[in-house]
C-alpha cells in the first residue's frame, strides 16, 4: 500500500496534485498528513528534500509531484491519456504548470478557506492568468471536455486543481469556458472532500497567511478556529 505524505490541506497546493490524482483515478493509498512546521515529525523524516508531497512504496521513496505522477503512470492505467499525441500535450501542460507561473503562485497563494479581494494585478500575474486560460481553452477545445483530455480526469487536470481553488479564493475575471472548468474541478467529489477537510483544520502557518495578507483584502475567513 502506498503512503502519501502531505501537509495542511488549506495551504499545500503541491500535495493536492498527487492526492486528487490518486483519489480520482482510484489508486489506493494511506494518507499521512503532517502540518507545516511540525516538531514531532519534521518533513526530513520522510522526504529527502524536506518537502511534500512524498510517496513511499515499500523501500521506494518518490518526492516531487511530477515524479510521483510518472512513477504511478508506470504502474497504473488512466494516469495520462492513452493517445500518444494527447499524452504529449498533457505532459507539456503539466510541466509548464510545474515549473512556471511564478507570479500566480506568489500573488494568488493557495489558501482554500479565504476569500480575498486582490490588489491590482501585476503584468506578470496578468500574463500568467491569460496563459492558464489559454491552456484550458485549448485543452477543452481539442478534447471536447469535460476535462482537458476528454471524458476522464487525468494527471493534467490534477496539476491545475490547485489553480481552481486559487480562482475560487481570488475570483479573477475569466472567460466562460475557463470559469466553467474551474468550477467543474472544484465540484468534483474528492475536491469537495479536500475543501471540507481544509476548512476544519485549526493549524495556522504564519508564512502562508502572510502571503495571503499581502495579496489583498480578506473578505471572508471560513476556516475553523478551534
Amino acid at each position: 500500500m502506498y503512503e502519501l505524505y502531505i501537509a495542511n490541506k488549506n495551504y499545500s497546493s503541491w500535495s493536492l496534485r498527487s492526492w486528487i490524482l490518486m483519489k480520482t483515478v482510484g489508486i489506493p493509498f494511506v494518507e499521512k498528513l503532517i502540518p507545516f512546521g511540525s516538531k514531532a515529525t519534521p518533513f526530513t523524516d520522510f522526504s529527502p528534500t524536506g518537502k511534500v508531497p512524498c510517496l513511499v512504496s515499500g523501500d521506494t521513496v518518490v518526492w516531487d509531484s511530477l515524479a510521483i505522477v510518472e512513477f504511478l503512470a508506470e504502474r497504473h492505467p488512466g494516469v495520462w491519456a492513452a493517445d500518444p499525441q494527447v499524452r504529449a500535450w498533457s505532459r507539456s501542460a503539466s510541466a509548464e504548470m510545474h515549473s512556471g507561473f511564478f507570479a500566480l503562485r506568489d500573488l494568488f497563494t493557495m489558501n482554500v478557506g479565504l476569500r480575498v479581494e486582490p490588489k491590482p494585478y501585476s503584468e506578470g500575474l496578468k500574463r500568467d492568468l491569460a496563459r492558464v486560460e489559454a491552456i484550458w481553452v485549448e485543452g477543452l477545445a481539442r478534447s471536447g471536455g469535460p476535462f482537458l483530455t476528454g471524458e476522464h480526469f487525468t494527471a493534467v487536470d490534477a496539476f491545475y486543481c490547485p489553480v481552481a481553488f486559487r480562482f475560487r479564493t481570488y475570483a479573477p475575471d475569466l472567460g466562460p469556458e475557463a470559469r466553467a472548468y474551474a468550477e467543474r474541478l472544484c465540484e468534483l467529489p474528492y475536491m469537495q472532500e479536500w475543501y471540507e477537510a481544509s476548512l476544519k483544520e485549526t493549524w495556522r502557518d504564519e508564512g502562508h497567511d502572510a502571503e495571503a495578507r499581502a495579496a489583498g483584502k480578506w473578505l471572508a475567513d471560513l476556516r475553523a478556529t478551534e
